[in-house]
């Protein structure tokens, strides 16, 4: 599965539904005004704060709930018993031009708000089919992974992951285009788009880099941009999931979670993708075995290259032992953000983490 932003991680001022606070504030200024100049034994020069009812209905209600706030609002300046000053002609038809201001002011604000839904609703579904949610387990392999772009308002950005199986086991790929935001999208989809195809073509994992690497020279030498490159690291896991190969092209390499300890698995990095600087198959490979309850914990360079206010980096390493949870993968990656929240502070890179938790299979007793 993959964990993004929600609705309530938007915050109101950026898209969600106003909170229940805003939604009361008009109806609870007219109650004030109303209780208070009933129990006051001498009239309240207060009928002005009326005035503000109709522009607070704005902020969170309809054109027909703005309007009937304003006729109420008007309504009240004839009512006798709460001794409004009775105010002159001026003062209440000033009070109507901005009841009447209010309602074309939230009919414009509806509509918009409808169409940025719709196109939030188009991005999302560009979202799922740039970078599909993962299933819960492929083939032997669980895995989950979080997603948080560093442009506000962005859903998808310069990270990627990926986890397919293959007649060879399964594949998964985890990597960042260059740059950021919206402008990466196209790079993010070419890339995954060549790797569903390699994962079912390619014999090896040197062979799916090679057109990984293919697919980005192509793309750059038609593009504005022909420095365009991304990194990725790519793992197999045999089809038992007893064993995993990794190939790593100028992405942070895989965290080995196994006995309670994180350690960095030690491979030679090949050269970022999209650079043609090497050829087919060149890529160095590793073999890890893999037992029961290991976990591989893949990073971008947002948690990698996160600082403090003091300028020291995320000490990933020593903190993840402690954040992971062996029965829900699910929850280690939300920790693991929080806790980077926590340290770092301000979030200035795409943030992407990719949990792949093996099942291997039990080997038959009696067979050595």
């Amino acid at each position: 599965m993959v964990q993004r932003r929600d609705e309530s991680r938007r915050g109101w001022l950026r898209g969600a539904p106003p909170p229940r606070w805003v939604r009361i504030m008009p109806v609870g200024l007219l109650l004030i005004v109303c209780v208070a100049t009933l129990i006051s034994p001498q009239p309240l020069d207060i009928g002005f704060l009326l005035g503000a009812i109709p522009p607070l209905a704005v902020l969170s209600y309809g054109p027909a709930a703005t309007a009937v706030l304003g006729v109420v609002v008007v309504a009240l300046q004839h009512v006798r018993v709460f001794h409004l000053d009775h105010p002159g002609n001026t003062d209440l038809l000033t009070i109507a031009f901005v009841a009447l201001l209010s309602v074309f002011v939230s009919y414009v604000r509806s509509h918009r708000d409808a169409q940025l839904d719709l196109e939030r609703t188009v991005a999302e579904a560009t979202q799922n089919a740039v970078v599909p949610p993962l299933p819960e387990k492929v083939g032997r392999v669980r895995c989950t992974g979080l997603y948080r772009a560093a442009q506000r308002g962005t859903l998808v950005g310069g990270d990627f992951f990926d986890v397919r199986e293959s007649p060879h086991g399964t594949r998964a790929v985890m990597g960042d285009v260059q740059g950021h935001g919206l402008s990466a999208v196209a790079t993010v989809a070419s890339l995954l788009g060549a790797f569903r195809e390699a994962v079912l073509d390619q014999p090896d994992l040197p062979s799916v880099a090679a057109r990984l690497d293919r697919r980005l020279l192509v793309d750059s030498s038609k593009a504005q941009r022909p420095e365009l490159f991304a990194t990725a690291a790519l793992l197999e896991f045999s089809p038992d999931a007893r064993t995993v190969r990794i190939v790593i092209c100028g992405n942070p390499p895989p965290v080995l979670l196994q006995d309670g300890k994180a350690t960095e698995v030690r491979i030679t990095p090949g050269t970022p993708l999209g650079l043609g600087l090497r050829p087919q198959g060149a890529y160095d490979e590793v073999t890890l075995p893999l037992q029961g309850g290991d976990r591989l914990f893949l990073a971008s360079d947002g948690i990698w290259e996160g600082r403090n206010s003091d300028g020291v980096f995320y000490p990933l390493i020593d903190r993840l032992p402690g954040l992971v949870d062996n029965d829900d993968p699910g929850t280690t990656t939300e920790r693991v953000w929080a806790d980077l929240v926590h340290y770092c502070g301000t979030i200035r890179d795409d943030v992407t983490m990719l949990l792949l938790a093996p099942e291997p299979a039990v080997e038959p007793t009696g067979i050595k």
